[in-house]
């Protein structure tokens, strides 16, 4: 009888045991369970909001749950980042950065609200080649004139970026370096509110991904000098190649990534890169991207990490170089 009793009682015992046991991944498999909200640390109508609208409502199809985006612009992308690393664990909120995110801000300031060791890289979406463009009030119409009046007139031309670590400064800062030229940096929120003050002619000239410039090459309201990738766009097929442009070694893009908080089960994140890659890949998202200026990677978290490192040390020379730490100190 005492023997029946405790085969009952370990009996019942693991039945109590089993579903606990079992809930922890069953709660990362069961990813999404609510609504989901993707962080862009920009304002609106940058290259990651024109970006991730392509791709957001796909992923809503995909999951049956909302997908909703919530631009926090500012401090070198500092505040939407912080919001994402203070979030919930568990997939529901996620960050959709730039390279200034984990690449630029680690490498120039020391102190920072937020350390890329708290964020769980998930994809890398997309990259996107830049163009030097300047207002129809800058006389040059060609790289090599744009630095020849620079050179005349050192620190008078302004160039906007979205902020002191942000790529377009790099780029900008890179272009200096190897063409010799000075220039003022003037920061502003988002590459849009950039581009809106060349179109005004308060600001002379940025690098700028090109889906923000293509829409106004045909009205004539901005000029392209140059594009930054290796090859010509096909939206833009008369604006050449920086290097084409006379500027050797000149090559660079910008990177469009998804991160959650560094605790986010690897389950859920393997669902979210899988289901992202998926959509960025299929024939006419690709298409749809590319027509905007945006080479669809669709690249998972380790290779990602790879491309990370390697970006940050080609940056970090730059970096030294221009003597960029110095500069923002000053700034």
């Amino acid at each position: 009888m005492l023997s029946r009793l405790r085969t009952c009682a370990v009996a019942l015992i693991l039945g109590i045991a089993a579903p606990a046991l079992n809930a922890a991944p069953g709660h990362a498999n069961d990813f999404p369970s609510k609504t989901v909200r993707i962080v862009i640390p920009f304002s609106a109508g940058g290259a990651p909001d024109v970006l991730l609208r392509i791709i957001s409502p796909h992923l809503s199809e995909k999951w049956k749950q909302p997908v909703i985006i919530e631009n926090r612009p500012g401090a070198n992308t500092n505040i939407g980042t912080v919001l994402v690393t203070k979030a919930e664990a568990d997939g529901h909120t996620l960050l959709f950065s730039s390279d200034g995110t984990f690449i630029f801000n680690p490498l120039l300031y020391s102190s920072m609200p937020y350390s890329v060791s708290e964020l769980a890289p998930i994809s890398l979406v997309s990259t996107a080649s830049a163009m030097l463009a300047v207002g129809t009030h800058v006389p040059a119409k060609t790289v090599s004139e744009f630095v020849a009046l620079a050179k005349s007139k050192p620190g008078a031309i302004n160039y906007g970026s979205t902020g002191p670590a942000s790529i377009q400064r790099l780029m900008m800062e890179y272009f200096a370096v190897l063409t010799g030229v000075q220039l003022n940096h003037v920061p502003f929120k988002g590459a849009n509110e950039t581009v809106m003050a060349m179109l005004g002619n308060q600001m002379d000239a940025a690098f700028s991904t090109s889906s923000n410039i293509l829409p106004h090459i045909p009205t004539g309201r901005l000029r392209a000098l140059a594009i930054t990738t290796a090859q010509r766009s096909p939206q833009a097929p008369d604006v050449p190649t920086m290097q084409e442009a006379g500027v050797a070694g000149y090559e660079t893009y910008s990177m469009f990534a998804l991160f959650a908080p560094a605790r986010t089960p690897a389950a859920a994140i393997k669902r979210i890169s899988d289901d992202v890659n998926e959509i960025i890949m299929r024939p006419d998202i690709k298409a749809l991207a590319a027509a905007r200026g945006f080479e669809s990677q669709g690249k998972a978290a380790a290779e990602f990490q790879q491309i990370i490192d390697t970006d940050t040390d080609k940056w970090k020379k730059v970096i030294e170089t221009a003597k960029l730490k110095e500069k923002i100190k000053d700034e």
